[in-house]
């Protein structure tokens, strides 16, 4: 999802609300928590089957309809961001504005990949962000097919001295393949290839490319780099085993141009003792891909975010410390705007991030990253959410966003959601609204205001690592 070697799925040490480590709570505070089955109960009523059903994907539909793609660096996510601030004032929300933060900007041009050698066939492509372009004729090349990156170590430089890399290793999931995305360019260029040609990170394929972002090593050459589809990278392996000769004809007119400033997208539904220092946060990445319309990746994440705190403000819910909605800019291009709102904020002004940028399907509950004090009264909150069937509790789950808050002790809890097919969409033209379910908006958005709404009211705070 990033150009950093900075999508970091932790260990998973599965834990349900059922199955928990030993917790002491104290009895009381138990209750307390319990207390709030009530008020759970009347938000997902409110917006799974009340007067705010449906109005999550409404909205994410309006927003991916007037916008398209929202690529980092460009005027349609500046436009989208001035769109979101304007209509969180409208919805009443507090404290609306935007943070300042430099960010990327890649600029994918013309681009075309033509096998001509042992038969004439387009390889569909897309070129990886911060990818170089080609020359203005292009490369002319020879190919040669790895596996692996132990399999491109072990040939001599002459097998891949002026040749076109194609990786195309076997799927076994997205942190697995990603390395081949992100440091393929690199590892073939320092073997003397003048291309790589990637297999996109995805279980399942229709024939279309997907792309993400990749960085070159500080003492590499760097070379022009693409994700081609699954079935050509195995078309193109198989050919290769059976020592055929195979030439491309590849064409890239992407480029990096300059940086330029952008926002990170903030709303709140302050709370009732104006504190500052214990805010919860609900976050998403407001910038997508410059393909498909970022529906999934991630504006499903910023909507349940974003509308949790309106419904709850339309509600006339107001907890003791403040909810904030936080859509950062330019994760795709390698957490820039999560980079720079850390850099921005002490540790000490937040109680949890509550991240979703891995689907908006059916929510199950939530990957917690936290001590176990906190992980104990994560879990009993996350057993209010019966009514939702998301109690699944994951101690020890992966989280992106909030990644340098959380090696600084904040704890953070993601969305886990029955994202199964997530991989078939992500980083492609695949990424629409067809990928969305109205009814799964509304759960993961009640399960979003629920959650944060007890966690900003309990008596006590979070405990930080």
């Amino acid at each position: 999802m990033t150009k950093l070697p900075l999508v970091v799925f932790l260990s998973l040490i599965v834990l349900s609300a059922s199955e928990t480590a030993p917790c002491d709570l104290p009895e009381d505070f138990i209750q307390e928590i319990h207390s709030y089955q009530p008020i759970v109960d009347h938000i997902v009523q409110e917006i799974v089957n009340g007067r705010f059903s449906g109005q999550t994907w409404e909205a994410l539909a309006e927003l991916t309809d007037r916008f398209g793609p929202r690529m980092s660096g460009t005027q349609q996510l500046e436009d989208a961001i001035d769109y979101v601030l304007g209509e969180m004032h409208s919805d009443g929300l507090d404290n609306v504005h935007g943070e300042p933060a430099l960010v990327p900007r890649w600029v994918r041009g013309y681009e075309r990949a033509q096998l001509l050698k042992p038969f004439e066939k387009n390889l569909p492509l897309l070129g990886l962000g911060s990818s170089v372009g080609t020359t203005q004729s292009g490369i002319l090349a020879e190919l040669v097919v790895v596996e692996s990156f132990t399999e491109l170590e072990q040939l001599d430089e002459t097998e891949v001295q002026g040749r076109i890399v194609v990786f195309a290793p076997k799927w076994d999931g997205y942190a697995s393949a990603g390395r081949y995305r992100s440091a393929g360019a690199s590892a073939a260029s320092r073997k003397g290839a003048v291309a790589t040609l990637i297999r996109s990170a995805t279980p399942f394929s229709i024939g279309s490319p997907h792309t993400g972002s990749q960085v070159y090593e500080k003492d590499v050459f760097p070379i022009p780099t693409a994700c081609i589809t699954v079935e050509d990278a195995e078309m193109l392996l198989r050919i290769h085993r059976k020592n055929v000769t195979m030439k491309v004809h590849l064409v890239m007119e992407d480029y990096n141009s300059e940086p330029s400033m952008s926002r990170n997208t903030v709303g709140e539904l302050q709370g009732w003792m104006q504190r500052n220092n214990s805010v919860v946060v609900v976050t998403g990445h407001l910038d997508s891909w410059d393909v498909g319309v970022g529906s999934m990746d991630d504006g499903g994440g910023i909507m349940i975010a974003w509308k949790a705190l309106t419904f709850l403000k339309a509600m006339d819910l107001q907890p003791k410390r403040t909810i904030r909605a936080l859509l950062y800019t330019a994760e795709e291009q390698g957490l820039e705007g999560e980079q720079q709102y850390f850099e921005s904020h002490s540790i000490e002004e937040f109680n949890i991030f509550l991240e979703s940028d891995t689907g908006t399907f059916d929510p199950r509950g939530f990957d917690f990253v936290g001590n176990q004090e906190a992980s104990c009264i994560f879990q009993q909150v996350a057993k209010l959410m019966t009514p939702l069937n998301a109690t699944y509790v994951n101690a020890m789950g992966s989280i992106e966003m909030g990644l340098r808050f959380l090696d600084n002790g904040v704890p953070g809890a993601f969305l886990n959601n029955a994202n199964e097919k997530y991989f078939w969409y992500h980083h492609s033209e695949g990424d629409s609204m067809l990928v969305e379910d109205p009814k799964s908006l509304d759960k993961c958005t009640a399960l979003w205001a629920a959650t944060a709404y007890v966690l900003a009211d309990l008596s006590v705070d979070l405990p930080k690592s």
